[in-house]
């Protein structure tokens, strides 16, 4: 059994950066999907698929690497809200990454959204995680 399952999901994308994988398949689950939605809207990722075929299901994530330098677009990603310490922010305190190049993603009453996005929306939430 799985303490963190959001802390999971992150530790095996940033494992599968670090060894140059080209996809990696995640165990399933509504939040994940989300959050692997907002992902790829935002570029982090190249494409991703959902597998419902067993019952959990699973996510299948294609990762994005610059054609250069074949590096990682995915510089960093790292968990703020933990199951022993939640973070919270309300809509005026959204926290701004990298000075606007990266994203926060944050679970609100109105589903899981990047942090602008939930600023314009002028609602709060948990701060999931940071992702440059």
């Amino acid at each position: 059994m799985n303490t963190d399952p959001i802390a999971d999901y992150l530790t095996r994308i940033r494992n599968a950066v670090r060894a140059n994988h080209r996809v990696v398949e995640i165990p399933a689950s509504n939040l994940k999907k989300e959050m692997t939605k907002i992902l790829f809207d935002q570029g982090y990722i190249l494409s991703y698929k959902f597998d419902d075929s067993s019952s959990q299901g699973s996510i299948k994530i294609a990762l994005k690497y610059t054609n250069d330098t074949k590096e990682s677009v995915i510089k960093k990603i790292q968990r703020i809200s933990k199951p022993g310490l939640r973070k919270y922010a309300s809509s005026n305190e959204m926290p701004r990454i990298l000075n606007g190049l990266g994203i926060a993603i944050v679970s609100t009453s109105h589903g899981v959204m990047t942090a602008k996005k939930a600023e314009r929306e002028n609602v709060g939430g948990e701060i999931l995680c940071y992702v440059y």
